[in-house]
């Protein structure tokens, strides 16, 4: 599939990536230039990687599950995921078929995609991956919350987990560039206490804490930028894109066969609705056409979990959640660019 995240970006950066993998020289950005669009990436790191496509390409040494979930779900290689993660470093792309993790056949299908590179995000994109990830965390908490109140903390263990074992890394350095106070603490506190006593008193307090400390995150970011149309809309593809990934590990056969990446996905999803929610009237100002395209491929995606725990049959097809994500992210993106288009005049 092709994805539209940070699409009026992903053109900077392929060619940002392609330049410093055939020359050996990074490209750095003219920082008196005029001011087209927000700055975008640097490239870093002399590690080849395979192709000079404009696909985006997904680093295998340090995305997250959820990233890596894409290739899971491409190839339906079960806890494929967890292989590549398992098997890092890699100094090629090539080296998931020498370390045997997939075949080549199976290499031969997702080549294009994988890079080994490091990507450094500047200007609005860091901003927008920040918030990002951030988000997941949310999503994750999110989904946890209700498999705790449904009396379910074995389900709920996990969810609360991954902000940890996944993300909070991830961010971590973004998180002491802005000066947030550490909450690492605060997730693993909370994980171990499920784990130990899910029916403790402090759960619920300890879980208040965890979703004020990711919302202090959040708000590490100017409130003018976090409630601009065209900042939350890339925000909210991101979550879409992995929320479609984890759905597409989730099913097989038309059933929920990984009940965890299906509340994965669940919980991204409403928290990326909840983040519409929060800018629909001004998308409808901007773009009643675009606005009503989304609210209406929103609406048709939360049908897709009905519940926190899975139906035994899935509602709709990974293909079906697909076309939703494509028509929410299409439609974003001409409120993106519409928003660029006045702010250049």
């Amino acid at each position: 599939m092709i994805k539209l995240r940070y699409i009026f970006l992903t053109a900077a950066a392929a060619v940002i990536v392609s330049l410093s993998s055939c020359s050996g020289t990074p490209t750095a950005e003219n920082p008196s230039a005029p001011v087209t669009s927000p700055p975008a990436t640097e490239a870093v790191s002399n590690s080849s990687h395979s192709g000079h496509g404009g696909k985006e390409k997904i680093n295998i040494n340090t995305a997250i599950l959820s990233e890596l979930d894409k290739f899971e779900a491409k190839l339906g290689v079960p806890a494929l995921s967890n292989k590549i993660q398992a098997s890092r470093p890699y100094g090629s792309p090539e080296d998931l078929v020498t370390k045997k993790v997939i075949t080549q056949e199976q290499f031969d299908q997702i080549k294009d995609q994988v890079g080994v590179q490091e990507v450094v995000l500047t200007g609005e994109a860091k901003d927008v991956d920040y918030m990002s990830k951030l988000g997941l965390m949310k999503g994750h908490l999110l989904v946890a919350k209700e498999l705790l109140d449904q009396n379910q903390p074995k389900q709920a263990e996990p969810h609360i987990g991954h902000p940890v074992e996944e993300i909070y890394v991830d961010v971590e350095d973004q998180l002491n560039e802005r000066k947030v106070k550490e909450f690492k603490t605060t997730l693993v506190s909370l994980q171990d206490l499920v784990k130990s006593s899910p029916k403790d008193s402090k759960v619920k307090t300890n879980f208040t804490s965890s979703m004020q400390a990711v919302d202090g995150a959040i708000a590490a970011l100017p409130e003018a930028q976090r409630s601009k149309p065209g900042f939350t809309l890339q925000v909210i593809n991101e979550l879409l894109d992995s929320a479609n990934s984890e759905y597409g590990a989730a099913i097989a056969d038309g059933k929920v066969a990984a009940p965890i990446e299906y509340q994965d996905s669940r919980g991204f999803v409403f928290y990326a609705n909840e983040l519409y929610k929060g800018i629909s009237s001004q998308v409808a100002q901007a773009d009643p056409e675009a606005h009503k395209a989304i609210d209406t491929s929103f609406a048709e995606l939360i049908k897709v979990w009905p519940a926190a725990i899975p139906p035994a049959k899935a509602v709709k097809t990974p293909n079906d959640v697909t076309k939703l994500v494509k028509t929410i992210e299409e439609n974003s993106q001409k409120v993106v660019d519409k928003s660029n288009t006045q702010a250049q005049r």
